[in-house]
């Protein structure tokens, strides 16, 4: 590999020649080995399109020559049509604030910029990573917004797919209207519901939670770009900083504002924690979904076995024929990575001092990270699982005549303590509940017949009462 020398305030320093960052990234990648983790896409995505915006603003205010201006537009264009993306090489794991990522994005577009007119890389008389590309602007502006406006562009596909997993859910709902099953609480037997009613549960519970990933959103639309270092817009003013918001908000299609008080937007990253408790909150509801399938579809012959999954692998290496729930597993352990996501975004969001949060690359990076794996992992639970997900209604019937909790319909009628006598009895003997009742004389068959029927328990209201309505 061959070096060229460049320059900064603490000395020379070998870059590689043909590499589009310079000494400052070149210096990152020497002091942070860590992880071997770079920059998510979606925030490299961001960060260039808040270059481009700035040099348009500027360039516009007349502080940037034009055609300076014009070669960083073009050279972010290339990097957000794919370009480069290979020189943004700076460990998630960083100096504080995200300086070293954007003075990463700042030398690529400046060489590249400069390239374009004619200079070569590593001279920066005509495009400075600093001066030019840098121009009205802070890692402490540059880096939040950035963030915010990552995962903005990531929001709408995140909802999208949680939507289209409540459309699912709901379709068996409807599909599963008629089975009959017994209800379950705390892991026993309980009054019976239908299938039909435990999956619409599930659909309003991920819509609930993609509504609150909707809602959360809206507080990152609020851009401090033009606060500069802490706030007060020095080198920058009010002017660049709408005009430079205008620009996102063109180019992204989403509505951007410039933040009503930069000091708490510079201080605070509390609105990416709302979005993250958000994603948090849909990871929390899709994974119980996810566990319960798991065990509605356990057996198939020693478990429960009310519904069956598409089987997509074989389950076992030892154990020939064994389908396991593998699509409902994966799905349980990325909600959990999405709940670790959350918390160390939590932690890192208090942990900011006086007039900046320096733990915004660990922040950026965890709420890109769920946001992205949240995402594929609803689409693929949908797709590759709850489509193709089928009921057994033989067997669903088959346990819940087998369960005594149908005997709570007869409280109304017999008082608790006699219904709880007659339960414990009949898993005691087990005789049916019917049996026993006519044997002790308390109701006659006819109106223990209508008393008991278990389609009209799911419909909520006193059985045998001449009036049941939904609950």
């Amino acid at each position: 590999m061959s070096f060229r020398i460049e320059r900064d305030s603490l000395g020379e320093l070998n870059v590689p020649s043909e590499a589009y960052y310079g000494v400052q990234t070149a210096r990152a990648v020497e002091n942070f080995p860590i992880s071997g983790l770079r920059a998510h896409p979606d925030l490299i995505a961001a960060t260039i399109l808040v270059k481009r915006a700035a040099a348009e603003a500027n360039a516009a205010l007349g502080r940037l020559d034009g055609a300076v201006a014009r070669a960083i537009v073009s050279a972010a264009d290339e990097i957000l049509a794919g370009k480069l993306r290979d020189e943004f090489v700076v460990d998630v794991y960083q100096a504080g604030a995200g300086t070293s990522h954007n003075m990463n994005a700042n030398e690529v577009l400046a060489n590249r910029a400069a390239e374009i007119l004619g200079e070569p890389r590593g001279v920066y008389t005509r495009v400075h990573p600093n001066d030019h590309v840098n121009m009205g602007q802070s890692t402490n502006d540059v880096f939040p917004t950035a963030t915010r406006l990552a995962l903005l562009l990531g929001a709408g596909p995140l909802v999208a797919a949680a939507q289209a997993l409540v459309d699912s859910l709901a379709s068996k709902a409807d599909a599963f209207a008629d089975i009959l099953k017994t209800g379950r609480t705390h892991l026993q037997d309980a009054v019976p519901i239908t299938l039909g009613q435990e999956f619409s549960g599930y659909a309003e519970c991920v819509r609930r939670g993609a509504d609150d990933v909707a809602d959360a959103s809206e507080q990152l639309q609020e851009l401090n770009i033009g606060a500069t270092a802490v706030g007060t817009s020095l080198n920058a003013g009010d002017e660049y900083r709408h005009l430079v918001v205008s620009n996102l908000a063109r180019c992204t299609s989403l509505p951007l504002t410039p933040a009503t008080n930069l000091f708490r937007v510079t201080q605070s990253m509390g609105d990416v924690l709302a979005y993250s408790s958000a994603m948090r909150r849909l990871a929390v509801e899709v994974g119980k979904i996810a566990s319960d399938i798991r065990l509605l579809s356990m057996g198939p012959r020693a478990g429960l076995s009310e519904i069956a999954l598409p089987a997509v692998q074989p389950g076992s290496s030892i154990m020939p024929g064994k389908v396991n729930p593998s699509v409902p597993e994966m799905v349980n352990q990325v909600c959990f990575q999405v709940m670790g996501c959350d918390t160390t975004i939590a932690i890192a969001c208090e942990a900011g001092q006086l007039e900046l949060n320096v733990m915004m690359p660990v922040i950026a990076w965890n709420a890109l990270h769920a946001s992205t794996i949240l995402r594929e992992a609803l689409k693929v639970f949908r797709v590759r699982c709850v489509d193709g997900l089928e009921a057994n209604p033989v067997r669903a019937r088959e346990l819940l005549e087998r369960s005594t909790a149908a005997a709570t319909a007869l409280s109304p009628y017999i008082g608790y303590a006699a219904t709880a006598e007659i339960a414990k009895e009949s898993v005691k003997t087990g005789r049916a509940i019917r049996e026993l009742v006519l044997e002790r004389g308390l109701l006659d068959a006819e109106r223990l017949d209508e008393i008991l029927s278990v389609e009209a328990m799911t419909r909520g209201g006193i059985t045998g009462a001449g009036k049941t309505g939904r609950s």
